[in-house]
C-alpha cells in the first residue's frame, strides 16, 4: 500500500462528507428515539413509533428554517433500501414470535381476507377511480393505470401492523390482520404483474384461469420456498451442532439463512414477504430447538432488536420526508387536484375494504362453533379502520 494509499484515507470528496454528515445526522436521532421512547414508555399512545414519526417531523422543520426553505431531507431514501435491508428483518422477526397457534387457527379467515378481500377491493378501487377520476384534469390514463391503482391501494402495510396491534393483548386480531397483510402481499403482487403482462383489452376467461394459477404458484411457491430454508437450516443445526464449538456460528448461520430465505424469494420472482415470514414460523419451531441455549437466547434478541431499529428507522423518515419541500412544490402547482385524488383514493379504499371485511367476517363465523374463536363486531370495525394507517404509509 503506497503513500498515496493512506493519504487518500484521510480524504473525502464534498459529496462524501456531506453523506456521513447526514448518516451521523440520522443515527443521533435514531438514538433519540429510542432514549425518549423508553422515557414515555408509560404512556399508552407514545410509543418509539410516534415518538420517531414527531421526532422526525420536528427535524424537517428545523432543516427548513435552517436552510430557508431549500432542504427538508438529510438522507435520500429509496425503495431498494427499504425492501432489501429494512423489510426482511421485520417480517421475519414477526414470523419468528407470531402465536403460532392462534395464526393456524384463523388461517382460512386470512386466506379469505387475503385473497378474496383484496380481488374485491381491487375491484372496487379500480372502477371507482376510472368514474371519479375523469371529473379531475389529472392528465389522460389507459385501462391498466387505473387496474395498477388498484392493485397498489387494495394493499396493506404489515409494518404499521407490528406497531398499530400489540400480538399479546388482541392475538385475535393482530393474527388476523397481520396475516392478512402477508397473504395480500402475494396477492398484489400476483395482480399487478397481471396488468403488467396481459393485454388488458382483450380480457378474456383465459386470462382469468392464468391469473388464478399465478397466484397459485406465487403463494405455494413462496410458501415452500420459506419452509424449505428453514427445515434446510433446523437440518445443519442438528447435525453438525455448530455449539461445541461457536455459538456465534450458530447465530451468524441463522441469521444468514433466514435473510437467505428472502433474497432468493426475490431472485425467482416470489413473494419475499411470504418465503421470510414462513422461514421464521419454520425457524422457530424447529431450528431454534437445534441451537444452544445461549444461542437461544442471543437469536431471540438479535431478531427483535434488528425487527426494532428497521421500524423505528422507517418511521424516523416518514416524518422527515412529510416535510419534503419538492413534493409540496408539486402540490402547490395544482392543490385542489392534489386533494381530490387524495380524498377519491382514500374513499375508495375505505369503501373496498368495507365491501369484503364485513360480508367475508360473517361468512367466517359461520364456519366457527367457539364464540371465542368469532370475529366480534369490535374486531371487524378495528379490521376495517386499518387502511388509515396502511394508506398513510403509501
Amino acid at each position: 500500500m503506497g503513500l498515496n494509499s493512506f493519504a487518500g484515507l484521510g480524504m473525502r470528496s464534498t459529496s462524501d462528507q456531506v453523506s456521513i454528515d447526514a448518516i451521523t445526522l440520522f443515527v443521533a436521532l435514531l438514538c433519540a428515539c429510542i432514549v425518549i421512547g423508553h422515557l414515555l414508555e408509560e404512556y399508552r399512545w407514545m410509543n418509539e413509533s410516534i415518538t420517531a414519526l414527531v421526532i422526525g417531523l420536528c427535524t424537517g422543520i428545523v432543516l427548513l428554517l435552517t436552510t430557508g426553505g431549500k432542504i427538508s431531507l438529510i438522507l435520500l431514501f429509496n425503495e431498494e433500501l427499504f425492501f432489501i435491508y429494512l423489510l426482511p428483518p421485520i417480517i421475519f422477526n414477526a414470523g419468528f414470535q407470531v402465536k403460532k397457534k392462534q395464526f393456524f387457527r384463523n388461517f382460512m379467515t386470512i386466506i379469505l381476507f387475503g385473497a378474496i378481500g383484496t380481488l374485491i377491493s381491487f375491484g372496487i378501487i379500480s372502477l371507482g377511480a376510472i368514474q371519479l377520476f375523469k371529473k379531475l384534469d389529472i392528465g389522460f390514463l389507459e385501462i391498466g393505470d387505473y387496474l395498477a391503482i388498484g392493485a397498489i391501494f387494495s394493499a396493506t402495510d404489515s409494518v404499521c401492523t407490528l406497531q398499530v396491534l400489540n400480538q399479546d393483548e388482541t392475538p385475535l386480531l393482530y393474527s388476523l390482520v397481520f396475516g392478512e397483510g402477508v397473504v395480500n402481499d402475494a396477492t398484489s403482487v400476483v395482480l399487478f404483474n397481471a396488468i403488467q403482462r396481459f393485454d388488458l383489452s382483450h380480457i378474456t376467461s383465459g386470462i382469468a384461469f392464468q391469473f388464478v394459477g399465478n397466484f397459485l404458484y406465487l403463494f405455494f411457491a413462496s410458501t415452500l420456498l420459506g419452509v424449505f430454508i428453514g427445515l434446510l437450516s433446523a437440518y445443519i443445526m442438528k447435525k453438525l451442532y455448530f455449539g461445541r464449538h461457536s455459538t456465534v456460528r450458530e447465530v451468524a448461520l441463522m441469521i444468514v439463512m433466514a435473510y437467505l430465505s428472502y433474497i432468493m424469494a426475490e431472485m425467482f420472482y416470489l413473494s419475499g414477504i411470504l418465503t421470510v415470514f414462513f422461514c421464521g414460523i419454520v425457524m422457530s419451531h424447529y431450528t431454534w430447538h437445534n441451537v444452544t441455549e445461549s444461542s437461544r437466547v442471543t437469536t431471540k434478541h438479535t431478531f427483535a432488536t434488528l425487527s426494532f431499529v428497521s421500524e423505528i428507522f422507517i418511521f424516523l423518515y416518514v416524518g422527515i420526508d412529510a416535510l419534503d419541500i419538492e413534493k409540496w412544490r408539486v402540490v402547490s402547482n395544482s392543490p385542489g387536484t392534489s386533494v381530490g385524488v387524495s380524498s377519491i383514493l382514500l374513499g375508495l379504499v375505505l369503501v373496498g375494504r368495507a365491501a369484503f371485511v364485513f360480508p367475508l367476517s360473517f361468512l367466517s363465523n359461520l364456519t366457527k362453533k367457539s364464540e371465542s374463536d368469532k370475529i366480534g363486531f369490535k374486531h371487524q370495525v378495528s379490521t376495517f379502520v386499518f387502511p388509515f394507517v396502511s394508506f398513510s404509509s403509501h
